[in-house]
């Protein structure tokens, strides 16, 4: 792919573009039309999402107005009690939630919020932003259905340094009042087949939906660039091995497209012998990595592809936080790409993701060693990936999709 088109690409799509969102739909069909100008078949696949829009979030501490964002899909409702700042997940610390509105740091996991709810909170903060930076920044999250597992309590999230301030003055009552429309809408999958010579294929995906405050550029407009000029290339230079690309929406919902992709493909999944996934390559900085949820042969092979070939990469075994891990959960041997990035030099989840954080070099090193590892995947006799998962995988992939707690 010319650097013209990469940088092109990285232009056109510098805005928000959460899933479920008009503007998801216009990078979905964008990416449609930019694989059809490249002589590729696209398509577009929907699914349902949860939705909802904001109508009142106002949150008060000690009579002072603090400004937040009302959390999605987590019910209407208002609420007052005594805060409580979470600064542990044990029992003792949990039962102290009892009654109050719970203040924490970190996202809002699931075992996190059940324990809350077992132990009585009535209500939540979070908080993101960093306390160094000069902005006020507030993602606007949301109440996942299987965290919340239809029990709703009201919740906000605020900026790191109202959080500060109400720790540091020890805050005594907030009140949440939280009101919003909840309903079904759509995301959707971008899909587009290379036929290879024989039906099994190789899946490719990258996500290509943001967060409430991302352009997106290196988380995953990158990742998406890294498909597209994989297809070109494989179209051109017929394959074994078929393949399919799956350009992901909703990924920062949750995997939504990944796992919508997987329910309703199932039986066509018997056919994948790999899946590998492209999630934020090609930065200024970072160490590139290779997260293999597979035999451990496959990481193996990668190092020695990486000396061979001469290209810098550390290959691991384990679940990535990405779409890889729905299809590595209906046993398809699955590996996740990534420049990996300190978050001082490359943030993501913020409006400091965008093109200024990216390479055209190294994008191209980078799709180029995904491209020789897939061309000897795809070419090989037989692939030489063991289509099964691991022991010690699956049970990580139990604890990452939350059918067993994680121990310790």
């Amino acid at each position: 792919m010319k650097n013209e088109l990469i940088e092109k690409i990285f232009a056109d799509t510098a805005y928000v573009r959460t899933g479920g969102s008009a503007d998801e739909l216009r990078a979905a069909e964008y990416l449609k039309s930019t694989c059809e100008e490249l002589g590729l078949d696209a398509h577009l696949e929907s699914f349902e999402v949860d939705m909802a829009t904001i109508k009142t979030a106002v949150l008060t501490v000690d009579g002072r107005e603090i400004p937040c964002k009302g959390y999605l899909c987590a019910g209407s409702g208002e609420v007052e009690a005594p805060i409580y700042y979470l600064t542990d997940d044990d029992k003792y610390s949990m039962s102290l939630c009892r009654g109050k509105i719970v203040i924490f740091d970190g996202y809002l996991g699931a075992w996190k919020y059940r324990d809350m709810l077992e132990n009585g909170a009535l209500g939540f903060i979070s908080y993101s932003g960093n306390a160094n930076y000069a902005d006020r920044e507030i993602d606007h999250r949301e109440l996942r259905s299987y965290v919340s597992e239809g029990n709703k309590i009201p919740g906000v999230n605020i900026n790191a340094k109202d959080a500060i301030q109400i720790i540091n003055s020890d805050a005594k009552i907030a009140k949440i009042t939280l009101e919003q429309d909840e309903y079904k809408g759509n995301s959707q999958n971008v899909i587009v087949d290379v036929k290879g010579e024989r039906d099994e294929q190789i899946i490719f995906t990258a996500h290509y939906d943001t967060t409430s405050l991302s352009q997106g550029a290196y988380d995953n407009m990158s990742g998406c660039i890294g498909l597209i000029s994989m297809a070109e290339y494989f179209s051109k230079n017929k394959p074994s091995y078929s393949m399919r690309f799956i350009f992901c929406g909703s990924e920062e919902r949750g995997l939504l497209g990944s796992k919508a992709y997987c329910a309703s493909h199932e039986e066509e999944l018997k056919n994948a012998v790999l899946l590998i996934n492209l999630d934020m390559i090609g930065t200024i900085m970072g160490k590139f990595i290779a997260c293999a949820t597979s035999e451990m042969q496959l990481v193996h092979y990668i190092s020695y592809l990486g000396n061979e070939l001469g290209f810098q990469v550390r290959p691991y075994q384990g679940v990535y936080s990405s779409d890889s891990t729905p299809f590595a959960d209906k046993g398809v041997p699955a590996v996740s790409f990534a420049r990996a990035a300190n978050g001082d030099v490359a943030t993501i989840h913020n409006s400091y993701d965008t093109l200024a954080l990216m390479k055209t070099s190294h994008m191209q090193k980078d799709i180029e060693f995904i491209t020789a590892f897939a061309s000897r995947m795809a070419n090989a006799v037989n692939c030489p990936v063991s289509r099964e998962i691991p022991d010690n995988m699956k049970e990580s992939l139990d604890e990452y999709l939350l059918r067993k707690r994680k121990k310790g």
